[in-house]
């Protein structure tokens, strides 16, 4: 047996409810025993009410969910024309004790940019800088979830798509191991888009933490940290504009 969260968009009270399900476990690496686990996972979730579910990885079993892997989500930067994935950004924005950021990962492809030995040789994670921009690790989610977020809303077909679901899994995310979780950051954006909370295709980092406050405010230690970061960085401007993406449209093949 195995045990993953299903985030949940509860938009009368606009937060994300997690709930964990256990279900069978398929041993292996393969897409097809990945699969199974899922199709486990979401039965559960069935049994369980819960409806309406996408699996948001490499491995889903739903073409929507692979393209919204944050391997493969991508967009394009205005100012020079740079293309990069959120795992690709994600992983080039770190900021160690021993270095970083390593910006040329940014340009890298997903999977050679998450196992650069540079992200495991370089100490301590102190923050993220994203071109001139610097995220706190608090909220701890904050800066993968504000990417994430800003990359989807350059690619307006699949956020068209996403918003038609309201239950998010992620077979690779174990909480006991991981922090970020791109299940969750899609059941954030649905929330978002369906509390009207966004109103433009961007959100810089200051409003976007103005907006999650309250969702992120399911931990009171969050709460304090954001209201830090708030405080403490009034004056940062928003000094960067991602364009809409034309790598990816619903018809073609994710990379695998």
């Amino acid at each position: 047996m195995a045990t993953r969260p299903i985030f949940i968009v509860n938009l009368k009270d606009e937060k994300i409810i997690t709930h964990n399900i256990h279900f069978k476990w398929h041993p292996g690496y393969s897409i097809a025993q990945k699969q199974k686990s899922i199709s486990d996972l979401h039965n559960n979730a069935h049994q369980l009410g819960i409806e309406n579910i996408l699996e948001v990885s490499s491995k889903s079993p739903n073409k929507l969910g692979t393209f919204l892997s944050a391997f493969n989500l991508k967009s394009v930067t205005v100012k020079n024309n740079i293309e990069f994935s959120v795992e690709s950004a994600f992983q080039g924005s770190k900021v160690f004790s021993q270095g970083g950021p390593f910006a040329d990962l940014i340009t890298k492809d997903s999977r050679s940019a998450k196992k650069d030995p540079r992200i495991r040789q370089s100490g301590e994670l102190l923050c993220f800088k994203f071109f001139s921009f610097t995220f706190p690790l608090t909220p701890k989610t904050y800066f993968y979830d504000w990417l994430y977020i800003n990359t989807l809303l350059k690619n307006e077909q699949l956020a068209s798509e996403a918003v038609k679901f309201s239950a998010f899994t992620d077979i690779e995310f174990n909480p006991e191991k991981s922090v970020n979780c791109q299940a969750f950051s899609l059941a954030l954006f649905v929330l978002l888009s369906k509390a009207n909370k966004i109103s433009s295709n961007s959100l810089p980092p200051n409003d976007f933490i103005n907006i999650c406050r309250n969702i992120y405010a399911t931990s009171s230690s969050i709460v304090q940290d954001s209201q830090n970061y708030l405080s403490n960085n009034k004056n940062n401007n928003y000094q960067y504009q991602l364009k809409p993406s034309s790598c990816i449209t619903m018809h073609e093949s994710p990379p695998k």
